[in-house]
């Protein structure tokens, strides 16, 4: 485990392969999937189900392509019960955090007298993608769906690839406990183009969330525009700002559980104490020794992982907001004044017993959230991401000619005459 000072020139080398680790996508990736994307858009069907038969091994029909009623019995009756105990429990507690982002529409009348409000609307139909490639995500069902539902969107899919062409027992039960309306078993930049254009068996949505792999990045992005998108979510990260009180056992075990998401993942420790950045480094050696995905975590802690001393607890939060961390561990002696200088994270963990872990599954707050430095300027998934605003105005005729002649002056200054015009016929005097 590397250990750095953040005035040393390493760092600055590290950091800056830190920030830029996901990177750009290739122009052959880029390319690849516009072709994916363009044939599905252009052929349906028949090129969804071609994709699935070559990167998924299994053949679909007009007919297979959707869970039926049947196959959810099947896969639910699956389900182990301990397993479905703790998904619900999951659903209710991230049901009760995004019912409080629930927003209304508002109405005012100015000075002049003109009525002006705002209408938010709920999208019609929206398609949530779940990975399904290494492993299930139930969790990140629950996290997508669940803030749709709240906000009143009238139709939730679901996307995500299947093994053999069987459902998940783990994605039924998920997909039941967060409502979802319909399950199509597809996965890729194919479903994202899918979803995003429509074909004959899958219904055009309105906005695609949920992460996937480097290909279902590259669609979502691809089709922006077309259809909105959440984010592009890029390697998991986590970045820890520590000092003497902490306990090195915890930050380590915290470190090495960001880490085995991929090789690409990022776990970061901040911390003034030297003595505390030597223990957490013989902690990481000794806790990965057991580890199933041991493999995986050297390669992304050799890469992307890391602990800086620091002067001061203040530089490890300006070198915070610098990287911008999808999650922010504060084991600090007082991580609520510490919380006052960050600006920049995607979800932040106070304290030693808040572990990132809490986030991803049963704490309610949402773990879909912004990665690669975007914590700067965009936040985590919620229920404010399923509504769309209309603007409504409505002016009398006194209202109106208050404001007729400073309306008819801005459309001149901008040399747009007929938007002049279209005030000046309205006007009593019908005159300058």
């Amino acid at each position: 485990m590397k250990i750095l000072r953040a005035d040393a020139k390493a760092f600055h080398h590290f950091f800056a392969a830190l920030r830029t680790r996901g990177g750009a996508f290739s122009p052959k990736l880029l390319s690849d999937v516009a072709r994916i994307v363009r044939e599905v858009s252009v052929r349906g069907d028949e090129a969804l189900f071609s994709y699935t038969r070559k990167f998924d091994g299994h053949d679909l029909t007009p007919a297979t392509v959707e869970a039926t009623d049947a196959e959810k019995e099947e896969a639910l009756a699956g389900v182990n019960p301990q397993d479905r105990e703790v998904i619900r429990l999951a659903a209710a507690r991230i049901e009760k955090y995004h019912r409080r982002q629930i927003a209304q529409g508002w109405s005012m009348k100015d000075e002049d007298g003109a009525e002006l409000g705002q209408r938010i609307l709920p999208l019609a139909r929206v398609g949530v993608y779940a990975p399904g490639g290494k492993a299930f995500y139930p969790s990140t069902i629950l996290m997508a769906a669940i803030p749709a539902r709240l906000a009143g969107v009238k139709e939730v899919l679901l996307a995500s690839p299947v093994k053999d062409g069987r459902l998940s027992p783990l994605i039924a039960a998920a997909a039941e406990a967060a409502r979802v309306d319909r399950i199509f078993k597809i996965g890729g930049a194919q479903a994202i183009a899918a979803l995003a254009y429509g074909t004959e068996s899958v219904p055009r949505v309105d906005k695609i969330v949920g992460p996937g792999n480097a290909y279902v990045a590259a669609a979502k992005k691809l089709v922006f525009g077309q259809v909105a998108i959440d984010m592009i979510a890029g390697p998991s990260e986590v970045a820890i700002i520590a000092d003497s009180t902490a306990d090195p056992v915890f930050a380590a075990a915290d470190m090495l559980a960001q880490a085995e998401h991929d090789e690409k993942a990022a776990a970061v420790l901040f911390t003034p104490d030297p003595d505390l950045a030597r223990e957490v480094a013989a902690e990481i050696r000794r806790q990965i020794k057991p580890l199933p995905r041991k493999k995986i975590i050297q390669k992304s802690l050799s890469s992307f992982g890391a602990i800086i001393i620091t002067a001061d607890i203040d530089e490890a939060a300006a070198l915070t907001n610098l990287f911008a961390p999808e999650h922010l561990e504060l084991m600090v002696e007082n991580p609520t004044n510490a919380l006052r200088h960050i600006r920049s994270a995607g979800s932040v963990f106070l304290g030693s017993y808040t572990p990132e872990a809490l986030g991803d599954y049963i704490a309610g707050a949402n773990h879909i959230l912004p990665t690669e430095g975007t914590a700067r300027f965009s936040s985590p998934l919620g229920v404010y991401d399923f509504y769309k605003r209309m603007s409504v105005l409505s002016f009398s005729r006194a209202a109106f000619e208050n404001l007729s002649e400073a309306t008819r002056h801005f459309a001149r200054m901008e040399g747009l005459c007929a938007h002049a015009n279209s005030v000046q016929v309205r006007c009593k005097s019908g005159k300058n």
